[in-house]
């Protein structure tokens, strides 16, 4: 991770790291005390009050108890260390992030409820991979939002990546089985394809991904090989719900969250991977298409401890 970035991500982490750290303030007097059940007691409140999670926070504390009597450890000023790797461990879960693969072309699907940043993530992603050398294609799924056709055009532009639009309006399901023919014919390496935002409770328009899921299977039968949902790490514990019926409805590979540099939550990426087993792919901290970059599980926990 280059220094620059590195920085950025530990500025956009500072309300997240400032929290968790004013919970564990205790850990900067423990020096000579003992590694006991009151003070697990106190690492676990201290990890539920940082939005950890009950479940998360137990689970740590108990892995953390049982590297601690393996390795030999009893004094507490050993806690950091300990707890860091095993941060590390719950993070890493997954596979590495989505690109373009030899089969071409690529399809991404991505889903989130309203105001996530999901289609600033496309053209994020876009300009990535089309710096990196490869074809991409936008496909404009979200024909219901006012202006969201045209926020992808300028995404496209950006990104020197091509769109394929309906009118606003339009089957959505229609507007990405045209665009998959298009990637096609043109040798597109990756589609991104773009959907409206969805309460995750409303039943109906969950339906609706189900079939644009079903179509994409139609013209390209391994589609989609990626289904990524967008989470706005300001909202908290409500991000859980949204993981949990996402994933039931269309099966989610994997996550990009979104304002990490706006938040103190960012404890909560801790109870969804270990929940959910789904790994992050991307984090964005911060509005530029560089302030979007690879999930990396250490520089996370370096960050926020």
């Amino acid at each position: 991770m280059a220094l620059a970035f590195l920085d950025r991500w530990k500025q956009g982490l500072a309300k997240t790291r400032q929290n968790l750290q004013s919970r564990l303030d205790w850990l900067r007097g423990v020096a000579g005390r003992r590694l006991d059940q009151e003070l697990l007691e106190e690492l676990e409140e201290a990890l539920i009050l940082a939005d950890v999670g009950p479940q998360t926070a137990g689970n740590i504390v108990a892995r953390l108890q049982e590297k601690a009597a393996r390795e030999g450890i009893r004094e507490a000023c050993d806690l950091k260390e300990i707890l860091r790797r095993i941060l590390v461990e719950i993070l890493s879960q997954g596979v590495p992030a989505p690109g373009p693969c030899p089969q071409a072309p690529r399809v991404i699907m991505v889903v989130g409820v309203n105001g996530v940043g999901k289609t600033t993530t496309i053209g994020k992603l876009a300009k990535r991979w089309v710096d990196e050398g490869s074809a991409v294609l936008l496909a404009a799924g979200d024909t219901f939002r006012a202006a969201a056709i045209e926020q992808l055009e300028i995404w496209g532009e950006r990104a020197r990546a091509q769109v394929v639009k309906h009118q606003s309006g339009a089957d959505p399901a229609a507007v990405i089985y045209d665009a998959l023919q298009a990637a096609k014919a043109r040798g597109s390496q990756v589609v991104l394809a773009d959907t409206a935002g969805r309460l995750h409770t409303k039943m109906n328009l969950m339906e609706e991904l189900k079939k644009i899921k079903r179509v994409m299977g139609q013209v390209v039968p391994t589609a989609p090989h990626e289904v990524l949902l967008i989470l706005d790490a300001t909202t908290g514990q409500n991000a859980v719900s949204q993981v949990r019926l996402f994933h039931e409805a269309i099966g989610v590979t994997g996550l990009v969250v979104t304002k990490l540099d706006g938040t103190a939550k960012g404890g909560i990426l801790l109870r969804i991977v270990d929940e959910f087993r789904l790994p992050v792919h991307y984090v964005g901290v911060g509005e530029s298409p560089d302030d979007l970059r690879e999930f990396d599980p250490e520089a996370f926990a370096d960050s926020i401890l």
